[in-house]
C-alpha cells in the first residue's frame, strides 16, 4: 500500500515486522525503536529512539521534523497507538494499521482476578468443585 501512498514513513513496529518494508522502491524509513539497534533495521533508514507513553503534540512534532506523510503501526489492542495516531489526524495523514495475530488458540484469561478463578478451579479438580463463598 505504500508505494505511491508516501515518500517518508514513520513505522513503529517491532523489529521482527520490518522485513517486509526493506527494498520498497521510492519509500524512505523513520524506525521508532525503544533502543538503538547495533545496525540499521532497514537499509538507508532513520532510526529514532523513544519510550512511550507519548503525547500527540510530541507525536506531531516528531511527524513534521522528519518530514513524514504516512504512518505504519501495529493495532496494539490498547493506549499505546492513541498519540501517534492523533497526531496523524491532525496532520491530515494516512495511517496503515497492522491487525494483530489470531489469538493462540486454548483458555485466555485478562485479569489476575480472572487467573485465580482458574487456578482454584484446577486445584479443586473435577471431584472437587470451587469452593463457593458464603
Amino acid at each position: 500500500a505504500l508505494p505511491g501512498l508516501a515518500t517518508r514513513v514513520l513505522l513503529t513496529l517491532g523489529t521482527a515486522d520490518l522485513a517486509p518494508f526493506a527494498g520498497l522502491a521510492g519509500v524512505s524509513f523513520v524506525v521508532r525503536m525503544i533502543e538503538a539497534p547495533a545496525r540499521p533495521p532497514l537499509p538507508g533508514c532513520t532510526v529514532v529512539t523513544g519510550r512511550g507513553p507519548f503525547d500527540a503534540e510530541a507525536e506531531a512534532d516528531l511527524l513534521r521534523r522528519h518530514r513524514i506523510d504516512a504512518v505504519v503501526t501495529k493495532a496494539s489492542g490498547g493506549d499505546a497507538s492513541a498519540a501517534k495516531l492523533t497526531a496523524a489526524r491532525i496532520l491530515g495523514l494516512p495511517v496503515v494499521m497492522i491487525r494483530r495475530p489470531p489469538p493462540e488458540p486454548g483458555l485466555a484469561v485478562e485479569t489476575v482476578a480472572e487467573v485465580l478463578e482458574w487456578l482454584d478451579h484446577i486445584r479443586a479438580g473435577p471431584d472437587n468443585p470451587p469452593a463457593q463463598e458464603s
